[in-house]
C-alpha cells in the first residue's frame, strides 16, 4: 500500500529535532511520497536539502505564498521565476490568496497569484492553491485562466459542496487532510457526494492534525487516520483509498 501525502512542510523548523525520524515512520507507514510546497525564499535551501536526502520520496514545489506576499513581493517573485527557470519542479506552489490574517495585501496576492499561474501554464505545470477566507477572491482569479492547461490541486478544502464542485470544474483536485476527521470539519458531511477521483490526500504537516492528534504537531505518518476516515465516508477498504487518491496525485503530478 503506497498513500501520498501531497503536500507536507516537512522543512519546517518544527521538525527540526527529528526529521529523519519523523520522515523514516512515515515510510515506514506506508507514507513514501512528499510533495513539498514553497514558501518564501527563506525557506529554499531547507527544501533542496531535504531534497538532496530523500531523492526518491521527496517532490518539490516552488511559489510565493499569499502570506508572505508583502512590500517585497515582487522581489520574491522574481526569485520564484529564476529557481523554476534554474532547475525541476512538480507544480508551482503554494500559491493562492489568503484573506483570514490581513486583507492589506489583497491587491498584490491576486497579482502574485495570476502571475504564478501564467507561469505554471507556460511550464504545464500544475498549480497548488492556498485559500483561506477567499474563495470568491480565488475563483475570480481562476476563471480569468480556465482551460485544459489549467490543473492542480486545492489544498486543505474547506469549502462547502457548491465551492468543491466548483473548484473541481477548474480542474482541480480537492486536497483532503486532518479537517475531514474533525467533528465540526463539515467536509465529512458531503465528501462522498464528490466522487474520489477527484479527491487527494495531504497533511500540511506539522500544522492540522487529524483526531486523535488535533492540537499537536501533525506529520506525514498521520495521513493513515486521514486514509482511515476517508474509507469509512466512501465504504471502501483502506488500500482501495490509498491506491485511487495516490493514482489521483500522479495524474496530477506526473509521477
Amino acid at each position: 500500500m503506497i498513500l501520498t501525502d501531497t503536500h507536507t512542510h516537512l522543512y519546517s523548523e518544527a521538525f527540526n529535532e527529528d526529521r529523519n525520524e519523523v520522515i523514516r515512520r512515515a515510510i515506514d507507514a506506508g507514507v513514501s511520497r512528499f510533495f513539498i510546497p514553497a514558501i518564501d525564499s527563506e525557506y529554499t535551501e531547507s527544501m533542496y536539502s531535504l531534497q538532496k536526502d530523500f531523492p526518491e520520496n521527496v517532490f518539490l514545489m516552488m511559489g510565493l505564498h499569499p502570506t508572505h506576499v508583502k512590500e517585497n513581493y515582487k522581489k520574491e517573485l522574481e526569485y520564484v521565476k529564476e529557481e523554476l527557470d534554474r532547475r525541476k519542479f512538480y507544480a508551482i506552489g503554494e500559491i493562492g490568496m489568503d484573506l483570514y490574517w490581513d486583507k492589506t495585501f489583497k491587491t498584490q496576492q491576486q497579482e502574485a497569484f495570476a502571475t504564478q499561474i501564467e507561469w505554471a501554464k507556460e511550464r504545464n505545470l500544475p498549480i497548488n492553491i492556498h485559500c483561506r477566507e477567499a474563495f470568491d477572491e480565488v475563483f475570480e482569479v481562476l476563471e480569468q485562466y480556465k482551460g485544459e492547461d489549467l490543473f492542480g490541486v486545492f489544498h486543505c478544502f474547506t469549502g462547502n459542496l457548491e465551492q468543491a464542485q466548483q473548484a473541481i470544474d477548474y480542474n482541480m483536485k480537492l486536497g483532503i487532510g486532518g479537517v475531514s476527521t474533525f467533528k465540526n470539519g463539515k467536509i465529512d458531511k458531503f465528501l462522498a457526494e464528490i466522487p474520489l477521483s477527484n479527491i487527494v490526500l495531504e497533511t500540511d504537516a506539522p500544522y492540522l492534525a487529524p483526531t486523535p492528534f488535533r492540537g499537536k504537531r501533525n506529520e506525514s505518518s498521520y495521513l493513515l487516520h486521514v486514509a482511515e476516515k476517508l474509507a469509512d465516508i466512501y465504504e471502501l477498504p483502506l488500500a482501495q483509498i490509498a491506491n485511487i487518491t495516490t493514482e489521483n496525485s500522479k495524474a496530477v503530478f506526473g509521477i
